[in-house]
């Protein structure tokens, strides 16, 4: 659980709550790049998944601000049932999400708080980094894990349904009260 969230504002705190049939990763990255292109200063990483021909997949972290593209899987074999998930890229992928946080963001994307961050592994850290400065952040929980989410957060923010719809709403709502406390403070 994360310590001292009297100060966070639940709003900035969102998660997209989607199911196996979800294209969530899809929905992320989609979103990330509109934003861009808007102008909003959007960091983090969005996950994509690349299909083998022989069957198994890769999956990348791709940086939302560059586009560079990180393997974040090991090659097992097609008769695998290890886990794919590589720590070397996954730590790579964490070093994207703190050199973005260091940046003035508007937005924080971390494409999953899924099974690596439910024990404490994975880009914990930096969802708790984000969390804690009060970084504007949106990520995605698989049901499977959305009761660690709860834990994690203190039930704090916001759950989207896995709706472009919902998202830009959510959105909205945070970058209107972000240009009002930026209009009222002094620069």
């Amino acid at each position: 659980m994360i310590d001292h969230l009297d100060d966070i504002d639940p709003n900035d705190v969102a998660a997209i709550f989607y199911q196996p049939k979800d294209d969530v990763d899809k929905l992320l990255a989609d979103f990330a790049q509109d934003l861009a292109r808007q102008g909003v200063h959007v960091g983090g990483i969005v996950q994509r998944h690349l299909k083998d021909a022989n069957g198994p997949h890769s999956m990348l972290a791709v940086d939302v601000a560059t586009g560079q593209e990180i393997s974040i899987s090991q090659p097992l074999g097609s008769g695998a049932t290890s886990c794919r998930l590589d720590v070397h890229g996954l730590a790579e992928a964490a070093a994207i999400v703190s050199r973005a946080l260091r940046d003035k963001l508007d937005l924080l994307v971390i494409s999953k708080f899924a099974k690596q961050e439910a024990v404490g592994r994975g880009l914990r850290a930096e969802l708790v980094n984000a969390i804690t400065r009060g970084v504007p952040l949106l990520t995605a929980v698989p049901r499977k894990c959305l009761a660690d989410w709860r834990t994690f957060t203190g039930d704090v923010g916001t759950l989207l349904l896995c709706d472009p719809l919902a998202v830009e709403k959510w959105w909205r709502d945070i970058s209107t009260r972000l240009a009002r406390s930026r209009a009222y403070s002094p620069s």
